[in-house]
């Protein structure tokens, strides 16, 4: 329940008129700055699960991740219904045209097949090794994410930078546990 917090303080404030000269805009951006909340929110489950000693908190992650989408989900629904009114031939046009667009699209489309596979069926049917790798796809939406985040900003990038720092930190603690792993792995008999 308390992921639905931010969706339900968006529409209190749209409801109040509180959303700034552009409305639009500010529902848009909102649902992108929650998706990647829950995003690194979700990244950040494993380090926390390690370094605090608290297992228990892995049974979140995976509808931590469910939320990221959400939000993207609601993003990506608010730009094509809100700001393009459905206009396709625009939203294509926008996609190529606008990098940023083309980038946070990418991470969108490949946030579907790890939404899709995301019950415990799917893990069964896949198995466990070929649904791992798949989702490994989120070290390359997390980044992409930011890449959207920066190139959207015009001016003051602080947002962007902390959002990079927080996935580079968060990627890089999982590449020193794969190397450590590997040096583990190699040194057995």
């Amino acid at each position: 329940m308390l992921c639905l917090v931010p969706l339900a303080l968006l529409i209190a404030e749209g409801l109040a008129g509180h959303l700034g000269a552009n409305p639009i805009e500010a529902v848009i951006r909102d649902l992108g700055d929650w998706a990647l909340r829950f995003l690194v929110i979700a990244l950040a489950v494993t380090p926390l699960r390690k370094a605090a000693r608290w297992p228990g908190i892995a049974r979140y992650r995976r509808m931590l991740g469910l939320w990221a989408f959400a939000y993207a989900g609601l993003h990506m629904l608010s730009y094509v219904v809100l700001d393009q009114f459905f206009d396709w031939a625009n939203i294509l046009h926008e996609i190529v045209k606008h990098r940023f667009i083309t980038v946070g699209m990418a991470a969108f489309v490949m946030l579907v097949p790890l939404v899709v596979t995301s019950t415990k069926g799917m893990v069964r049917r896949l198995g466990g090794a070929r649904w791992r790798k798949l989702h490994r796809l989120v070290y390359i939406i997390g980044p992409l994410a930011v890449v959207h985040y920066f190139w959207m900003v015009k001016a003051d990038i602080r947002q962007p930078l902390v959002y990079a720092g927080l996935i580079c930190l968060l990627l890089g603690y999982r590449l020193v546990v794969v190397l450590r792993d590997q040096q583990v792995l190699a040194k057995e008999p």
